[in-house]
């Protein structure tokens, strides 16, 4: 294995609580068999917890030391492994970002999932893609109404209407995420859905052609090349046609809804509903994936999905069902409405589990949520300024100073969304903190507050 900080399936990194590993899923999906498997791995191999996490994938940790060949063997005899890959570090590079609804919110504009199949054999089965850095990601969005739309990517693709042409159009762009809103930043161009995957490669391999030993990431080449540069190189490569201009500067994706990933909704067959839970700061024990692989088993086609807000999907379940799937979902500890704060916040591993973190996270934000954490808001806990447990800002973060302790900022305002926002208070206890959160529909504050 080459030397990488990220865990992997096939790398086990160490941490305070024990190994990492991290199982990365096709588009989030889960079947009843794989969860079984996961659940019987950590309680024999770990210490029982799995997290998901913002990249709708599972990270298994408290791995056993000398446990580690016996947990990758079961993984990959349950079949989590990378599928006819060409090369040794295929795991790596299986980053594919879709909706948890592909292929069935009624919202879509274009059906991902067999494109994303598409991407996943091209990143697995193309040699050139194993000098890719772990964390180089990629975006395929179908215009669906659940969609993670604020994580940055390498490269981002997301349907757009194609008016009076025969083909779906996909718009795309580099280090960034779709535009919503008038201030963000154009797509590039757009491009015929066939063209996608021709596409995709060409700037796949523009990366590598371009990128020096430094460079781990678009943005890095993105330093030093011009988009125009890096998008002339991939269309030489490719021979695809792009659309520019007008209409590709000016589109705006429409905004998705994060609240449709809790409760029910039709799908877009308008006889089967997908189900939505979040395990409390998603985190899963054993007993829980057992009892999400027998709902899923009793709900025939059913199959589950991890998603980047860390919560879990169940898909395809029939009417009659639905009411029993929720009642089961709370029954196993999965919220299902916003009513419960414990939705409204994530945190990372915290100092229970991670060396670097300054505080115990995990603890810290299961207080703040039982004080309350107003509706229509997130928090974030983050131990350190790596922000792992986040790959976008939150409205408010509560970055740890010291155990207990933490620097309450917000992206509320507009003009200050560099790093964390702006800084509303400093050293704050959770109390505090809680007591300032709950404020938070007062005038904004004026200047930083000392505890």
């Amino acid at each position: 294995m080459r030397p990488s900080a990220c865990p992997g399936l096939l790398r086990i990194v160490p941490a305070l609580d024990g190994g990492i590993c991290r199982v990365k899923l096709a588009a989030g999906a889960l079947n009843s068999a794989q969860a079984l498997a996961i659940a019987d791995a950590i309680d024999e191999h770990a210490s029982g917890i799995v997290d998901i996490t913002n990249r709708a994938n599972l990270q298994l940790r408290g791995v056993k030391r000398g446990q580690e060949d016996a947990l990758i063997a079961a993984l990959l005899d349950a079949g989590l492994g990378p599928q006819n890959a060409t090369h040794a570090f295929a795991d790596d590079v299986r980053n594919v970002m879709v909706s948890p609804a592909a292929g069935r919110d009624a919202h879509a504009l274009f059906d991902t999932t067999a494109l994303a199949s598409d991407l996943l054999s091209l990143l697995q089965g193309d040699a050139r893609c194993a000098a890719l850095s772990p964390k180089f990601a990629l975006l395929l969005d179908g215009g669906e109404r659940l969609m993670m739309l604020d994580h940055p990517h390498d490269i981002w693709f997301s349907a757009m209407p194609s008016g009076d042409r025969a083909e779906p159009l996909f718009a795309f762009g580099l280090a960034g995420c779709p535009p919503v809103a008038a201030e963000h930043a154009n797509a590039l161009a757009a491009v015929a859905a066939s063209d996608v995957i021709a596409l995709t490669r060409a700037l796949l391999h523009t990366f590598l052609d371009l990128a020096t030993p430094e460079h781990a990431r678009m943005r890095d080449v993105g330093a030093v090349h011009s988009p125009d540069d890096v998008l002339a190189h991939a269309v030489r490569k490719s021979g695809v046609s792009l659309l520019r201009g007008e209409p590709v500067e000016r589109w705006r994706r429409e905004p998705a809804d994060a609240l449709r990933r809790l409760g029910a909704f039709q799908q877009r067959d308008g006889q089967r509903w997908h189900v939505g839970g979040q395990p409390a700061l998603g985190r899963m024990n054993s007993a829980m994936l057992r009892g999400l692989a027998a709902l899923s088993q009793s709900n025939e086609g059913a199959t589950l999905h991890m998603t980047p807000w860390q919560n879990v999907l169940l898909t395809d379940i029939g009417t009659a069902n639905v009411t029993a799937t929720l009642q089961t979902f709370e029954t196993l500890g999965l919220a299902t409405s916003t009513q419960n704060p414990l939705t409204r916040v994530i945190a990372c591993a915290g100092s229970t589990g991670c060396a670097k973190s300054l505080a115990d996270t995990k603890g810290d934000a299961l207080t703040l949520a039982a004080r309350g954490v107003p509706v229509q808001t997130q928090v974030h806990l983050s131990g350190c300024p790596r922000s792992c447990a986040a790959a976008h800002c939150t409205p408010f973060t509560l970055l740890a100073t010291s155990p207990g302790r933490y620097d309450l900022y917000t992206t509320h305002d507009p003009r200050e969304r560099a790093g964390f926002g702006r800084l509303l208070a400093r050293g704050v206890t959770i109390d505090e903190a809680a007591d300032l959160l709950n404020a938070s529909a007062a005038p904004p504050f004026d200047e930083p507050f000392d505890a």
